[in-house]
């Protein structure tokens, strides 16, 4: 980053030259901030995706492990539409949707099975199993009897593979949609027997001593090829190994530590010939570390789903920039740590080197083994012999006892994508009061589409007719916030805004919520919930955990549900939020109620049925206000009321709402409201009945009520009670 910047810099400044000026101050800064950018090893890979390339090899897996894969085979897009008709005026819409089929190899020995697998960096298959997404999953294990794919065989024909010996997945139809409509990046976590089978594997091609050349830290490794020597090469700079021969036969041991008493070399031979050094049969020389000396490893960490991580080792020399190991294999914080540890202190205290002549050779005395020299204390490892024409001449090494490196590491904070099962599908399907925006003889109805806490990716909906579904169109990922009333929910008159009344709900989804606002939004239509029939609003809210919220401050029987609100409501009544993530399903509706919707997601096993609440509400009028009935001087019967009109939530003083409906006609009733006694028509809010009408009818129907109700275009409203006649 300091190269990159003091570069530019130094260009802005100084043209071309001043630019190469500050690169090399910037790559000096690097240097001394983060060490030198030499590494050895594979690079590991940081953003791997899923590729297809011919000469990509397909790397042996042990241990568990993350890899990407290798696309081997796959089809073309197929692509999915569905259709669904607006009516009633309203433009028709078709979705398209697409899948692909393909097949992704990811190890070229036999594994396990497929733990959890990522897409796009987030998770395609959950721990149980199950994948997140539409589409279906076949593993291959790769045992020598494995057979073809179905699938492949049917595109592929009798020339499909079966590709024995190569663990390999199949997609067949993964749905594109949440990727973009494009095949996504691609990882697997793969389970493949244990880390310490590479060792038996080698000991095919090498004698291995796994007991002392075992590695126990090593949880998993991603072999990509490459020669012995190479691998062995890898092993030993974290786990010290020795090449020793046996009978003839190459061998690897892990690197010896002394046991009981340690051999005393003889002495030195004193040869006349060369420049060896002293005539006394020794030479002892000091060698630097810089360039041997491990500053920094790279890694996979299992506590960040396997993603490359990095430690760096403590106690470095001022000026020994140091090597960054690069090793293809998987390790916890500390395990990584202490073997960078170890490792780096290795190479810091080994750079004392003896070179001793002896005159016989003793097969004893063999590489890798720990001795002492006469004259030169501490102990020593042969690392190496070499015949000479008056003898043999061992290469010694200071041997480093073990450092006590400390355990203590931290993988760092790391992103993990949610692994949550998928839930089955909620469905909530209403009728609502005219809004005074959309046509008043529509019907407006909505559904209410969510699900329970978990995964949940939306729901197909559908209208069914006759026994069929016929499709509507699809929720979208977005989920209806509903639940259900915790608590009763007592009558109230719905006149005005009660600020200490409260309910508690708890929502089907505990992550959702609400939020709080102020009395000018309740005053402009925020907060709306339809509980039962009765549509409240409120002010204020507060989680008490669990999915339970406690909203207070309400304003009840919203949009002439004045009569829902008088009867209350009982523990478990249905709860909505009613904001924009509601669907809306007003095209062919059938008024009369008849339709019943449906809802499939992907954990849907069968439809989801609703049918349809609150029928006839947006059409109907509201209920009269405001009853006065009097009597005059005469005996005469005066009634009065005020009328509402749809659409008209807002009390306006001294505003007179404008009609929805064709005309304003009243029917004044006696007796019960389903099979009155009398019935009279006025084209006014109010009615006179003269005195001697009065009498007769108190003489005939002692005791019934009067009632008022609002005749509109498609229905009436509820009736309204002007009052009693008296009894005789």
């Amino acid at each position: 980053m300091a190269t990159l910047v003091l570069g530019a810099v130094g260009t802005l400044v100084g043209g071309p030259l001043g630019g190469a000026i500050g690169a090399t101050l910037g790559r000096s800064l690097d240097t001394a901030i983060i060490g030198t950018p030499r590494r050895e090893g594979p690079r590991l890979k940081e953003l791997a995706i899923s590729t297809s390339s011919y000469g990509q090899p397909i790397p042996a897996l042990y241990g568990t492990v993350r890899v990407p894969g290798t696309i081997v085979w796959a089809t073309d897009l197929t692509e999915r539409r569905d259709s669904s008709s607006g009516g009633k005026g309203s433009p028709g819409t078709t979705a398209y949707s697409y899948s692909v089929s393909l097949a992704v190899a990811l190890s070229s020995r036999p594994i396990d099975r497929v733990g959890r697998i990522w897409a796009d960096g987030n998770l395609l298959r959950g721990k149980e199993g199950d994948l997140k997404t539409r589409g279906k999953l076949r593993i291959h294990r790769g045992h020598a009897d494995q057979l073809p794919d179905p699938l492949m065989a049917a595109g592929i024909g009798a020339q499909c593979p079966a590709h024995r010996g190569c663990a390999y997945v199949v997609f067949e139809d993964l749905a594109l949609e949440d990727f973009g409509n494009r095949i996504p990046a691609i990882s697997f976590e793969v389970f493949a027997g244990s880390a310490a089978d590479i060792v038996s594997e080698l000991a095919g091609q090498v004698d291995i001593d796994s007991s002392r050349a075992d590695f126990p830290e090593l949880d998993g490794f991603i072999h990509e090829g490459g020669s012995l020597a190479a691998l062995l090469a890898q092993f030993d700079r974290l786990r010290p190994l020795d090449a020793v021969t046996r009978d003839g036969r190459a061998a690897i041991k892990g690197g010896e530590q002394p046991v009981g008493e340690v051999p005393v070399l003889p002495p030195p031979a004193a040869w006349d010939e060369g420049d060896f050094g002293r005539d006394n049969g020794t030479d002892l020389a000091r060698r630097s570390p810089v360039g041997e000396t491990l500053s920094a490893l790279r890694y996979y960490d299992p506590s960040r789903d396997y993603q490359p991580s990095l430690q760096r080792a403590d106690g470095m020399e001022p000026g020994i920039a140091g090597q960054t190991l690069e090793f293809p294999g998987v390790f916890e914080a500390a395990a990584a740590r202490g073997l960078l540890e170890r490792a780096s202190h290795r190479a810091r205290q080994r750079g004392e080197t003896l070179s001793w002549r002896i005159v016989e050779l003793d097969p004893a005395l063999g590489p890798g083994r720990i001795v002492r020299a006469p004259g030169h204390p501490g102990l020593w490892r042969i690392e190496g012999r070499e015949w000479r024409e008056r003898g043999i001449e061992l290469e010694l090494v200071r041997h480093v006892a073990p450092a006590m490196a400390s355990s203590a590491a931290d993988s760092g904070l790391a992103w993990s994508a949610p692994d949550r099962l998928a839930v089955e599908t909620l469905l909530r399907v209403f009728e609502l009061p005219w809004d005074g925006v959309a046509s008043p003889g529509t019907p407006q109805v909505y559904a209410a589409v969510g699900a329970p806490t978990g995964r949940w990716s939306g729901a197909s909906l559908y209208r069914e007719s006759g026994g069929t579904l016929i499709p509507t169109g699809s929720s979208g990922p977005v989920r209806a916030v509903g639940g259900k009333l915790a608590g009763p929910l007592g009558a109230s008159p719905g006149l005005r805004f009660e600020a200490a009344a409260m309910l508690r709900v708890e929502l089907d989804d505990h992550d959702a919520g609400f939020a709080p606002v102020g009395l000018d939004a309740i005053a402009g239509g925020a907060n709306r919930l339809l509980v039962g029939g009765e549509i409240v609003q409120f002010a204020q809210c507060q989680a008490e955990g669990s999915g339970i919220w406690l909203l207070t401050g309400l304003l009840r029987g919203r949009g002439g549900t004045e009569i829902e609100a008088l009867a209350g409501h009982a523990a478990g009544a249905r709860v909505t939020l009613l904001d924009n993530r509601l669907r809306a399903l007003s095209a062919d509706i059938d008024p009369g109620g008849k339709d019943r919707f449906a809802a499939i997601g992907l954990a849907d096993s069968d439809p989801v049925f609703a049918a349809i609440e609150n029928v006839g509400r947006t059409r109907r009028p509201l209920l009269p206000v405001q009853p006065r009935g009097e009597t005059d001087p005469e005996g005469n019967l005066l009634l009065r009321w005020t009328r509402r009109a749809r659409g008209g939530w807002a009390w306006l003083d001294e505003v007179e709402q404008p009609l929805v409906e064709q005309a304003e006609i009243y029917e004044v009733g006696l007796g019960d409201s389903e099979r009155p006694d009398r019935v009279w028509t006025t084209l006014e809010p109010r009615l006179r009945l003269d005195a001697s009408e009065v009498g007769s009818l108190a003489v005939l129907h002692p005791g019934k009520p009067i009632w008022v109700r609002q005749k509109g275009s498609f229905a009436v409203s509820p009736p309204l009670r002007l009052t009693t006649l008296p009894s005789s």
